[in-house]
C-alpha cells in the first residue's frame, strides 16, 4: 500500500493544535499559518505549541488517568480529598519538559531524595491518590494494605505495562512472575507512614502568607548559622510533621487503650499511663513533640524519663484542652547519646484522658545564646501548629528502626500472613539478582539502562495518544496476553531515541512524531486500502479519531469565547444538571463555581469517584478509581444528548451566537463565520445552503413560538435564539467532535 498524500494545511493545523495543546486554532491562527510560506513554517508552529502552557494542561490528562487522580477518597462514603497541588505539579513538570527519569523518581520516591524540595514532596502524592475507605466499620490495616496493593499494581502497569495483580493470590504455572515477586514488590511500598484515615496524614502544609514569610525568615537564619541542609530539615519538620512514631510502633505501653478504626486512630492515656520508646538517638534532638488531642479542660502532665519509668526526668509539660490535634513541644536536657525513653502521664483529676497520635523528635538548632535560641524555638513551635492554607497528602518513609515486616499474603488475604519477604525486583526483570532496598532504588531501576522496557512503554503511550492506537495496541499490557507490536523496529528506535538522544524528554519525542510524513498524511484513502487495512494498522492514512471528553468540552468553550485561560489552583465545579450529586455520609453539595471558574478547562473539574462529572464520563473519561492506561472510545446516543442539551454546551452555543451576532454582518456571513470558527475552514456552498435552510426554518418556527425563543436566548432576542440553535447543531457535527 502507498501512503496517503499530505493533509490539507487547514486540516493539518487543526490536528496539530488539538494534539499538542488540546484546543482548536482560532480563525486568525489558521490564517497566520497559511500566510507563512517559509520552509520552516510547520516546524515553527510545532515549537510554539510545545512551548504553550496549554501543552501541559492537555497532556496531563493522560498521566492523571494513570495516577488515578481524583478529588475524593472513593468507596461508598467517597469524602472529598484536597490533592489538587499534585495535579498542578504534573502540569508544571510537563510544561517544563522535566525529563521522564526525574519525573519518575520524584513521584515514586521524592521524599527519599537527599533534602527533598517542597515540589519533590508534592510529587509523591502520585501514590496518595489511592482510595481511602471512610466507612465507620472499616479496619485501617485492611484498607492500608489495599492501598499498598493498588500502588504495586499501578506502578507496574504505568511504567512496565505489566499486570502484576494476576499473582496477588497465588502463582500461576504459566506466569513467569510468581506470588513471591508480587509481595517483594509490595515490600517497596509497605513502609510508608500513611494510614487509612479520613483526616489524612501525613500531609504537606502550605502556610498562609504571614506564616510562610515567618518560615522563610527562620530558614534563612538557620542557613546562616548552620547549613542549607539543616534549614531544609527544620522546614520539612514544620510542614510535614514526620516521621512521627505512632501508637502502632510504641515498643511498650501500660494502662493505655489503642483505637484503630476509621475516624479514630490514637492511643488514649490516663493517670498512670506509660509509653516506652527504646534506643532513641538523642544526639541530634533538643525537644520532643507530643501530637495529642484533649477534649476536656482537666489538666495532666507528661514527664520523659531516661531508661526507666522512674529514671531521670529530661523534660516535662502540662497537658490541657486542645483545639484539635496539637503539637506540644517538650524541651529536653540530657548528655546521653542514646537511651530508652519512658513517657509517664499523670493527673490529680478524676477521669483524666488525652489521646496520643504520635511522637516527633525535633532537630537541634545551631548553638546560640539561650535567649535567641528560645525565641527561634518559640517561633518554630508556633508554626508547628499554624493553620495551613491548604494541605497535600504526601509519602513519608518510616524510620529504619520502625520498618514494617512484609509477609506474603496466603491466597491474597491480609489476615493470613505467610513467609517474610524483602523488597526485590521480580527475577524475570532482574537476571543479575541485584539487591534493591527501598522505593528510591525501585524508581531508579525503572529508568535505568538495566530496564529497557520503561522507554518502550512510554513512547507507546505517546504514539497511542497521537494516533489513537499504540504500536502495541494493548498499552496496558506488554505481556504475552497483550498484542504484539505492529512495528517492533519502530518501537525500539523510538524508545532508544527517547532514553538516549532525547534524554527522556517528551517534547522532542512528540516533535519527532508530529513532523513525520506518517503523521502529516491525509485521512482520505482508497477503497483498496480500506479493504486491505480497515483498522489502519499499517498507517497508510491519518486516523480519524473522536476527541477526548476533555477536548470536546474545552473546544466548545474555546470557540464560543467562554474558555478561561486561568491555570492551576483548586478544582472547580462547573454547571451540571441538577440531581446528579447524591452524597452519602456527608452534607457536601455541588457548589457551582462563579465567574470564569465555571468555564475553566476540563482538567480542573472536580472529580468525585462515585459521581463523576456527567458530560466527561459520557465521553469515556476515566472514573479514576484505578490506574487506566487506555480509554476505550464508545459511540452512544447519550453523547449526542450531552452535546445537544448539557447546560455547558448550550451556554457555549449561545455565547458563540452572540459573538457572531455582534459582528452585525448579514445572516449569510454570520453563518459562514460561525462554521469557520467551529471547523477551522470556510464552508462549501452546499453546506452553507444547508445552514441557511436550518436558519430560515428555525426563524419561522420561533416567530410563532416566541416564549420558546426567549427561553433559549435568555432574552427577548429572536435572532439570538435562532443563531443559538444553529450553533448548537454545528457543535454536533463530526467535523467538530472528530479529529480528521
Amino acid at each position: 500500500m502507498n501512503p496517503s498524500p499530505a493533509a490539507d494545511p487547514v486540516a493539518l493545523v487543526r490536528r496539530l493544535y488539538l494534539d499538542i495543546i488540546g484546543l482548536p486554532p482560532s480563525v486568525d491562527e489558521v490564517q497566520e499559518f497559511l500566510q507563512d510560506t517559509s520552509l520552516l513554517a510547520y516546524e515553527k508552529l510545532v515549537d510554539n505549541l510545545l512551548a504553550s502552557p496549554h501543552y501541559g494542561e492537555h497532556w496531563a490528562s493522560m498521566w492523571l488517568d494513570l495516577a488515578r487522580y481524583a478529588d475524593s477518597f472513593g468507596y461508598s462514603s467517597d469524602l472529598n480529598r484536597v490533592i489538587w497541588k499534585y495535579r498542578d505539579w504534573v502540569i508544571q513538570a510537563l510544561n517544563q519538559d522535566m525529563s521522564f527519569d526525574q519525573f519518575t523518581v520524584e513521584q515514586l520516591a521524592g521524599d527519599l531524595l537527599p533534602n527533598p524540595t517542597i515540589d519533590q514532596l508534592i510529587a509523591t502524592a502520585f501514590h496518595r491518590n489511592s482510595m481511602t475507605n471512610g466507612e465507620g466499620g472499616a479496619f485501617h490495616e485492611e484498607f492500608r494494605n489495599a492501598a499498598v496493593i493498588d500502588r504495586v499494581n499501578t506502578t507496574w502497569e504505568t511504567w512496565q505495562a505489566t499486570t502484576m495483580s494476576c499473582v496477588q493470590c497465588h502463582s500461576h504455572p504459566y506466569d513467569p512472575i510468581k506470588q513471591d515477586d508480587f509481595y517483594q514488590a509490595f515490600a517497596f511500598f509497605n513502609n510508608t507512614t500513611d494510614r487509612n484515615l479520613i483526616a489524612e496524614f501525613p500531609v504537606l502544609k502550605t502556610l498562609e502568607s504571614k506564616d510562610s514569610i515567618e518560615l522563610q525568615t527562620i530558614k534563612k537564619w538557620i542557613e546562616q548559622q548552620s547549613s542549607v541542609q539543616a534549614a531544609q530539615q527544620i522546614e520539612k519538620m514544620i510542614l510535614v510533621h514526620e516521621p512521627k512514631i505512632g501508637p502502632l510502633d510504641f515498643d511498650e505501653s501500660q494502662n493505655t487503650k489503642f483505637i484503630n478504626r476509621i475516624g479514630d486512630d490514637y492511643m488514649s492515656v490516663y493517670d498512670g499511663s506509660v509509653i516506652k520508646l527504646k534506643a532513641i538517638n538523642l544526639e541530634e534532638i533538643d525537644r520532643i513533640y507530643l501530637h495529642h488531642l484533649q477534649y476536656t479542660p482537666k489538666e495532666g502532665k507528661v514527664s520523659i524519663h531516661l531508661n526507666d519509668a522512674e529514671g531521670a526526668i529530661i523534660g516535662t509539660r502540662t497537658l490541657s484542652k486542645t483545639q484539635g490535634l496539637d503539637m506540644l513541644s517538650i524541651p529536653i536536657r540530657t548528655d546521653q547519646k542514646e537511651a530508652d525513653l519512658y513517657f509517664s502521664f499523670s493527673s490529680i483529676e478524676e477521669g483524666y484522658e488525652t489521646r496520643i497520635d504520635g511522637i516527633l523528635f525535633g532537630k537541634k538548632l545551631p548553638a546560640t545564646p539561650v535567649e535567641l535560641s528560645d525565641s527561634i524555638h518559640h517561633r518554630i513551635d508556633w508554626l508547628m501548629n499554624a493553620t495551613p492554607k491548604v494541605t497535600t497528602p504526601v509519602l513519608v518513609e518510616k524510620p529504619d528502626s520502625y520498618k514494617r515486616t512484609t509477609h506474603l499474603f496466603e491466597r491474597g488475604s491480609w489476615q493470613r500472613k505467610g513467609k517474610v519477604v524483602l523488597p526485590s525486583i521480580p527475577g524475570l526483570f532482574n537476571p543479575k539478582a541485584q539487591e534493591y532496598a527501598n522505593r528510591l532504588d525501585l524508581a531508579e531501576w525503572l529508568v535505568s539502562a538495566d530496564n529497557p522496557l520503561t522507554a518502550r512503554v512510554m513512547v507507546n503511550r505517546i504514539w497511542a495518544k497521537l494516533f489513537g492506537r499504540g504500536i502495541v495496541s494493548t498499552t496496558e499490557d506488554f505481556g504475552t496476553m497483550g498484542e504484539s507490536p505492529t512495528h517492533p523496529a519502530l518501537l525500539d528506535w523510538l524508545a532508544l531515541q527517547f532514553a538516549n538522544e532525547q534524554s527522556w524528554h517528551f517534547k522532542p519525542l512528540i516533535k519527532s512524531i508530529v513532523t513525520s510524513a506518517t503523521y502529516r498524511q491525509s485521512t482520505h484513502t482508497s477503497t483498496e486500502a480500506l479493504e486491505k487495512d480497515p483498522e489502519n494498522i499499517w498507517l497508510a492514512r491519518s486516523p480519524r479519531l473522536r476527541l477526548s471528553a476533555e477536548q470536546i468540552r474545552d473546544q466548545a468553550l474555546a470557540v464560543s469565547g467562554l474558555l478561561s485561560k486561568k491555570m492551576h489552583g483548586p478544582s472547580v465545579m462547573p454547571v451540571q444538571p441538577s440531581g446528579i450529586w447524591q452524597v452519602s455520609f456527608s452534607n457536601a453539595k455541588w457548589q457551582t463555581s462563579e465567574g470564569e471558574d465555571r468555564h475553566r478547562r476540563a482538567i480542573y473539574t472536580f472529580i468525585k469517584r462515585s459521581t463523576p462529572y456527567p458530560s466527561l464520563i459520557t465521553f469515556d473519561a476515566a472514573g479514576r478509581e484505578v490506574c487506566l492506561s487506555r480509554r476505550i472510545t464508545t459511540n452512544t446516543p447519550l453523547q449526542a444528548l450531552v452535546t445537544l442539551n448539557d447546560p455547558v454546551f448550550f451556554d457555549a452555543a449561545r455565547a458563540l451566537a452572540q459573538s457572531v451576532l455582534d459582528t452585525q454582518e448579514p445572516p449569510q456571513a454570520q453563518l459562514s463565520d460561525m462554521y469557520q470558527r467551529l471547523a477551522g475552514k470556510v464552508p462549501s456552498k452546499k453546506k452553507l445552503g444547508i445552514l441557511r435552510e436550518l436558519y430560515e426554518e428555525t426563524t419561522t418556527y420561533y416567530q410563532s413560538h416566541l416564549e420558546e425563543a426567549f427561553d433559549i436566548a435568555l432574552s427577548k432576542d429572536l435572532e439570538l435564539a435562532v443563531l443559538t440553535v444553529v450553533a448548537n447543531s454545528l457543535m454536533n457535527l463530526d467535523e467538530f467532535v472528530v479529529k480528521g
